[in-house]
């Protein structure tokens, strides 16, 4: 079963945010809406979005604001959207940290083309240490691009959170990910550093892909320190 790409969007105007949240509701993405800068970070640091749609103008926070504060500590691709036309603004917001700029209004097919390729490049940044867009081994497939997981030519329903923890796992094949760092790559910079939520999903994914939980043999656990996916 696929799973859906979640696009946060940050846009205070509602007939502009419902007039998006339409668009990618009938593209089969996952929608978080945020009305203010502050509501957008948190949104931002507890969802881990795989895009970030931005305004410039938000009533609290300047949205440029918001993209340094969000580039403090990820990567995610940011698409601004603003009524702002200036080209002195565009090469602000681009030089700060944007990976793209939209003009208002815009239409729905510009809108996720855009998108379409905010994902291309980060999904190839994401694998900037493999050639393959597929992990397999063992009769475990992850398709990167389609989002898939399949267990001996059966697909595995996991949730967006194990789903993003598999392939993190996946992508980084072999090498040992700290606790820490997978709190802070899943749920941000200000997750709780108890492992506890961390513990419970990987419980559950292992209920999943593994025939015997309590002797995996695609995701070790190394004592202390973090988890390994099977190379």
């Amino acid at each position: 079963m696929a799973n859906k790409q979640t696009i946060l969007v940050i846009e205070d105007e509602k007939n502009i945010g419902n007039y998006i949240d339409t668009i990618l509701n009938s593209n089969e993405y996952k929608v978080l809406r945020a009305m203010n800068g502050r509501t957008g970070l948190s949104l931002c640091t507890s969802h881990h979005p795989e895009v970030i749609l931005l305004d410039l103008g938000l009533p609290d926070l300047d949205g440029m604001e918001v993209l340094q504060q969000i580039r403090g500590f990820s990567s995610v691709p940011i698409i601004v959207i603003s009524a702002r036309t200036q080209e002195k603004e565009k090469v602000e917001a681009l030089d700060g940290g944007a990976d793209d700029y939209i003009t208002k209004p815009f239409g729905a097919e510009e809108l996720l083309a855009r998108i379409r390729t905010a994902l291309r490049h980060r999904l190839q940044t994401g694998q900037s240490q493999t050639q393959d867009l597929i992990y397999s081994k063992d009769g475990l497939v992850i398709d990167f691009e389609r989002r898939l997981v399949m267990l001996q030519g059966n697909s595995i329903h996991l949730t967006q959170i194990e789903y993003k923890l598999v392939s993190l796992l996946a992508q980084n094949a072999g090498r040992v990910l700290t606790y820490d760092f997978i709190l802070k790559e899943i749920w941000g910079p200000y997750a709780d550093t108890d492992n506890q939520i961390l513990r419970v999903n990987m419980a559950n994914i292992r209920r999943k892909l593994e025939a015997n939980p309590a002797e995996p043999h695609y995701i070790f656990t190394e004592i202390g320190v973090g988890y390994r996916m099977l190379e």
